[in-house]
C-alpha cells in the first residue's frame, strides 16, 4: 500500500441536519458555502428545495476549508451524553438511512488520526502517549475496514433452554456499517472533527508514526482499547465474537507482567475487586489522568475501583425498561462466567416471573445501568433480605473502566510518565506483535 488510505466516518443520523460551509465547496456544478440544512422527506434529501437521493459537498481547497455540523449527538449510551457542535475537514456525504439523513464525513486516514488521538485523549498528553494510540487507532481502523461482511458480526443473539430458564447472549461490534467505515462515537472509536484542539505535539506523534500498524502473524491487528483494565487485561473472545487472538490475551497491568490471579474464579475475583492492587492503571494523578481524560470523561473520578447501589425497586424498574424483559422482583444477580480480568460475560439474573442468563459484557452493563455500567467486572452484595428472600438492596462493587481488551489508556499514560517509548508501551498490551510501516 503506497497511497494514504481514505475513510468514511459517519457522524449522526437525524430527520434534518443543519450544517454551516466554513469556505467554499463544490456540490454538483454549483459553489456553496454558509449555513445550509437538509431535511428528510419520502426517502429522499431535500436540500435548497430539491429532492436529492444523495449529496456530496466537497472542499475547493482541503486544507483550508471545514464543515461544523450542529447538535451532533456524543457518547450514545453512555452516562456522558450530550449535544455539542462539531466541525471537520475533508468532505461532507449525504445520504438516507431508516427515514433520517446520515452524515459522512470523508477523509485521508491521517488527517482522521489527528482528531482521533485528540477526541479519545487530551492533546496535551505526552508525545509517546499520542504516538502509541496513533498506532492502535491506526491498526483497528484500517482493520475494521479490512473486514469482510462474513466477519462482521456486529450484533449476534441467542436463546437456548426452557420457557424459565432462557440464556440471551450478544454482542456489538462496529455495527452493520453498510454506508461508512466506522461510526464517530464510543462505540467505533471518538472521532470530533478539528472540534477537539490539537497541539503540534499531536501532529508530531502522527508525523513520527506515519503509516506504522500493529501486526501479528503478518495480519493487521484488531488493536482495542478501552479506559482502565482494572489490573489486569480481558481477553477478546469474552467481549465478542468466539475468536481467539494470541496478541490479546491476559497480562498484569505491570512490570510483573506475568503475575496475575486465575481472575475466572469467583473467590479470586472477589478477593481481587475488592482489594486494590498495584497496576499501571492505579493512579489517582491528576495531572496524568488528565492526558486521557476529557473534560466529561473527568467527571468520572473512580473507575479503578467503584461502587454502585441500588434499592429493590430501582433495580427492578432498571432491568426490565433496559432489558424489555419484566423479571418481577429481582432475587439474585448471580455470577455464570468470568474473564481473564474477572468481568463477567455470563451472568444469570433471578426474577420473581424470569430467570435468564444475559451476555456478554456490554449486555451486562447496559442491563445494570441508565447508560452503561463502567464494566462488568463487579461482585453483588445482597443487603436487607426478607422472609421471601428478596434483597432490599443491591451493591455492586467493581474494578475497571470499559472491556479491558488491548491498551489500557490509563496504564499507558502512566507507563509513558515512567518513561517508557510508545513502542514499549504497544507490545505491553499488545503480546508478541510487530509494528510495521503500511505506506
Amino acid at each position: 500500500m503506497s497511497q494514504i488510505p481514505q475513510v468514511r466516518v459517519g457522524i449522526m443520523n437525524e430527520p434534518a441536519v443543519e450544517f454551516v460551509l466554513n469556505g467554499q465547496y463544490r456540490c454538483g456544478g454549483a459553489l456553496v458555502q454558509g449555513p445550509q440544512s437538509a431535511t428528510c422527506r419520502e426517502g429522499k434529501i431535500v436540500w435548497n428545495g430539491t429532492l436529492y437521493d444523495e449529496i456530496t459537498f466537497s472542499p475547493l481547497d482541503p486544507a483550508t476549508a471545514s464543515f461544523t455540523l450542529k447538535d451532533v449527538t456524543i457518547g450514545v449510551s453512555f452516562h456522558w451524553r450530550r449535544k455539542e457542535d462539531q466541525t471537520f475537514r475533508g468532505s461532507l456525504h449525504l445520504i438516507v438511512e431508516n427515514g433520517n439523513i446520515t452524515t459522512i464525513n470523508v477523509l485521508p486516514v491521517e488527517e482522521y488520526l489527528l482528531s482521533v488521538i485528540s477526541s479519545e485523549m487530551s492533546a496535551n498528553a505526552s508525545l509517546e502517549l499520542l504516538k502509541a494510540h496513533a498506532v492502535i487507532s491506526r491498526s483497528w481502523l484500517l482493520a475494521q475496514v479490512n473486514k469482510s461482511d462474513a466477519d462482521k458480526n456486529h450484533e449476534v443473539e441467542k436463546a437456548t433452554g426452557s420457557d424459565s430458564e432462557l440464556e440471551d447472549i450478544k454482542w456489538w461490534d462496529r455495527d452493520d456499517h453498510v454506508n461508512f467505515d466506522v461510526c464517530a462515537d464510543d462505540h467505533c472509536q471518538r472521532y470530533q472533527g478539528i472540534t477537539r484542539e490539537s497541539t503540534p505535539t499531536v501532529r508530531q506523534a502522527i508525523d513520527a508514526t506515519w503509516g506504522q500498524v500493529l501486526m501479528y502473524d503478518g495480519e493487521l491487528c484488531d488493536a482495542r482499547f478501552s479506559k482502565c483494565c482494572g489490573g489486569v487485561l480481558e481477553e477478546f473472545e469474552n467481549c465478542w465474537e468466539p475468536k481467539h487472538y494470541d496478541y490479546l490475551v491476559p497480562r498484569r497491568d505491570s512490570r510483573n507482567e506475568m503475575d496475575f490471579p486465575d481472575l475466572s474464579r469467583e473467590d479470586v475475583a472477589a478477593d481481587w475487586i475488592l482489594s486494590s492492587p498495584e497496576a499501571f492503571c492505579n493512579t489517582k494523578d491528576p495531572e496524568i489522568l488528565s492526558q486521557v481524560l476529557n473534560d466529561y470523561d473527568q467527571e468520572t473520578k473512580n473507575f479503578y475501583r467503584w461502587k454502585v447501589e441500588y434499592t429493590q425497586e430501582q433495580i427492578a424498574d432498571l432491568i426490565k425498561r433496559r432489558t424489555g424483559d419484566d423479571y418481577g422482583r429481582i432475587r439474585d444477580l448471580q455470577p455464570v462466567a468470568r474473564g481473564t480480568s474477572g468481568r463477567l460475560y455470563k451472568m444469570k439474573i433471578v426474577g420473581e416471573k424470569l430467570t435468564k442468563t444475559i451476555g456478554k459484557e456490554l449486555a451486562i452493563r447496559y442491563a445494570l445501568s441508565e447508560s452503561a455500567l463502567y464494566s462488568s467486572a463487579f461482585i453483588v452484595e445482597r443487603h436487607g433480605i426478607d422472609a421471601s428472600g428478596y434483597p432490599q438492596k443491591f451493591v455492586l462493587r467493581g474494578a475497571g473502566w470499559g472491556h479491558g481488551v488491548g491498551l489500557c489508556q490509563i496504564g499507558a499514560a502512566v507507563m509513558s510518565a515512567k518513561g517508557y517509548n510508545y513502542k514499549e508501551i504497544l507490545l505491553h498490551y499488545f503480546i508478541n506483535a510487530s509494528i510495521n510501516k503500511l505506506y
